[in-house]
């Protein structure tokens, strides 16, 4: 970011100055400083800054976030500065899509790496964004080629298009001139669960009559010159449009976004709805204008209909399983899959992996986050030298800082010996910092500084030690709400997230289920002496309709079992959990309400007994439950769990 040109949006002239000074000191060029929104917007005019500091409170009537979002549009990067971290203007800040945030009061070197960090993420944003696009645009043009009905491949694209513009409802008109609109309808049930609706069926709903329908007119947002309503702008859309009204009415609808495109004589216009006020903006029309060719693809195959299709079941039994043989077996690095989403993931995987980038790694448990880390090591030019593990949930608290950064003999009474901490061993290597978000606030600053600085001191110890180390983090945490409830320090958040990498859930990737079976009959059968050739196409099906909250790792213990139960060289039975199968017989009990108590104890019994009673050690609820043995033993006395209740 060397020699760009920054403009300060501070109110408080010390701060700013400190802030011109610092930077000029560090080689930039500071264009300007501005205490309200209105002048920073002339000063952008005339200036035309690289980047924008930004605080939160200004004078005047707008705040920093008002000017970020016009920040976002324009196209310029900006980080906030603030000293204001509540969970309301947190959420706020981060819908504007900031490169950092850098929490007051600071250091000089924070500012610093702050910088460094953001101008990285800017530098491969368009790359990382390309990619996304990509990837969405094929998972659009698989379902569009499918063999299915109009109303399922509909159903089956509001997942993909929820990605791009989050909805509740999506409304798509077919405007023909002197002719009255056509539409169809997709309304989101629940998560990735759509229905649609056609005219006839949408009015039958709403219990409007075809003479009502036909009185409100057949222009329906046509007339409107807008693309984004909330608030009063969408108050006084239900006000003018009858039609708005009662279908917001009907659904809780509170905000609109338009999209319309032009198709020959005709027009079609995607409306998404929302059930939250003020959930769009002008970003998200940009965001929309880049899906612009997959919109078309929509309204030539879908609505048009150029393709006739068959109606056919929307998930159906697998017609291939693959080879027992590894090397047939798709994979990436020794990760097995090959689904759009896991793809998507072996992308940002080479993308990041020759870099010294630190990597955030998000996911459930159990879907393969440590496995992700030790890729990233491999493909990278620190590969001979090691790569540290340390799981942060097991750190004792007394013992986090020696265990990271060492202690030298006699620090505390028991250090009878000099210990070289975790950090150290990792020099000129990686080290992974699992479930980074269950690590206390004390050692979160201790880290901090250690990530900044780049060196460490043992504990006791009177010298600092240079380490050249690549951080690598996991957690199935949502570290933003950890930091909305002062739980994860946010300078520590953002030097941290530099290039997250999401693991998805099995259930979003059950493609994948088939070759995973197979590595895992391949994985077991070595060192047996019986020997499992295969699964039925039964026994798939049925584990592809499962929606492992225990993801990969729960499929593994479920497969090595179903291998010791099977009576003949294939399995033909799986056995679910118990409380998947009672969930489709117990339908009397749904609207029962269970307190937290009573969930937790059911979930841990259900564990139990997939486990077979197993606590510890490999393939024990406390590793599907990715927990430490010692915690889950004293929940399970606490919630009175015997041992006659799972046997």
């Amino acid at each position: 970011m060397s020699k760009e040109k920054i403009l300060i949006v501070e109110d408080e002239f010390i701060v700013a100055n400190d802030l011109q000074m610092m930077l000029e000191r560090a080689g930039y060029r500071v264009c300007g400083i501005a205490p309200s929104v209105a002048r920073a917007l002339e000063l952008i005019t005339l200036k035309q800054p690289d980047w924008v500091l930004l605080d939160i409170q200004l004078k005047g009537n707008l705040s920093g976030i008002d000017l970020a979002e016009q920040l976002t549009i324009i196209g310029i990067p900006f980080i906030y500065i603030s000293a204001n971290t509540s969970q309301d203007i947190l959420e706020a800040a981060k819908a504007t899509l900031p490169y950092g945030f850098l929490v007051k009061p600071f250091r000089e070197k924070d500012l610093m790496v702050m910088l460094d960090i953001a101008q990285y993420r800017h530098t491969n944003n368009l790359k990382y964004s390309k990619n996304e696009e990509q990837t969405i645009q094929e998972q659009i043009k698989n379902i569009i080629n499918k063999q299915e009905s109009l109303s399922e491949r509909l159903k089956q694209l509001g997942k993909p298009l929820n990605s791009i513009v989050p909805f509740n409802f999506l409304w798509i008109a077919r405007i023909q001139p002197g002719t009255s609109v056509r539409d169809l309808n997709l309304q989101q049930e629940s998560t990735h669960i759509f229905r649609t609706f056609c005219q006839e069926e949408l009015l039958a709903e709403m219990s409007v009559s075809q003479r009502t329908f036909k009185s409100w007119g057949t222009i329906h947002m046509v007339s409107c010159k807008n693309s984004v309503w909330n608030d009063y702008e969408f108050r006084k859309l239900k006000m003018e449009n009858n039609w708005i009204r009662t279908l917001s009415d009907h659904f809780k609808l509170e905000s609109a976004l338009l999209m319309e495109i032009p198709y020959g004589e005709e027009r079609f216009q995607f409306v998404f709805f929302s059930t939250a006020a003020k959930k769009y903006r002008e970003k998200d029309t940009i965001l929309l204008n880049q899906f612009h060719e997959s919109l078309v693809l929509i309204i030539e195959d879908i609505i048009y209909g150029k393709n006739p299709v068959v109606l056919t079941p929307l998930i159906q039994k697998p017609k291939h399983i693959p080879s027992t043989e590894e090397s047939f077996l798709p994979h990436f690095n020794g990760i097995i899959g090959n689904s759009p989403l896991l793809r998507s993931v072996f992308e940002k995987i080479e993308m990041v992996a020759p870099d010294d980038t630190s990597v955030l790694i998000l996911g459930e448990s159990g879907t393969g986050k440590e496995k992700i880390a030790q890729t990233l090591h491999k493909l990278s030019s620190r590969k001979a030298k090691p790569m540290i593990t340390v799981n942060c949930a097991a750190l004792p608290l007394t013992l986090i800082e020696s265990e990271l950064f060492g202690h030298e003999k006699g620090a505390f009474t028991g250090a009878y010996d000099k210990r070289i901490g975790k950090f150290e061993q990792a020099d000129g290597g990686s080290i992974f910092l699992d479930e980074i978000g269950e690590l206390p606030l004390e050692a979160q600053v201790k880290l901090l500084r250690v990530l900044q600085e780049r060196e460490i001191e043992r504990l006791g110890g009177v010298h600092t030690r240079k380490i050249n180390v690549r951080v690598i983090t996991a957690t199935n945490k949502n570290l933003e709400k950890e930091v909305a409830e002062g739980r994860f320090r946010l300078d520590l958040y953002y030097r941290l997230n530099v290039f997250p990498i999401e693991l998805p859930p099995l259930r979003k990737r059950k493609e994948d289920i088939p070759a995973l079976v197979h590595h895992f009959l391949n994985k077991y059968n070595k060192g047996t002496s019986r020997s499992i050739k295969g699964i039925s196409s039964k026994a798939l099906y049925t584990l592809q309709q499962y929606d492992w909250p225990g993801n990969i790792r729960e499929l593994e213990h479920l497969v090595e079992r179903s291998m010791l139960l099977s009576k003949g060289t294939e399995i033909t039975e799986i056995d679910l959990p118990a409380n998947q199968k009672q969930a489709t017989v117990q339908s009397d009990d749904i609207f029962s309400i269970k307190t937290m108590h009573e969930m937790e104890r059911d979930h841990i019994l259900s564990i139990l007994e997939m486990c077979n009673g197993k606590v510890f050690g490999p393939g024990g609820a406390a590793e599907v439950l990715n927990i430490p043995s010692t915690t889950l033993n004293s929940k399970i006395k606490k919630l009175g769990i015997k041992y006659e209740f799972f046997k």
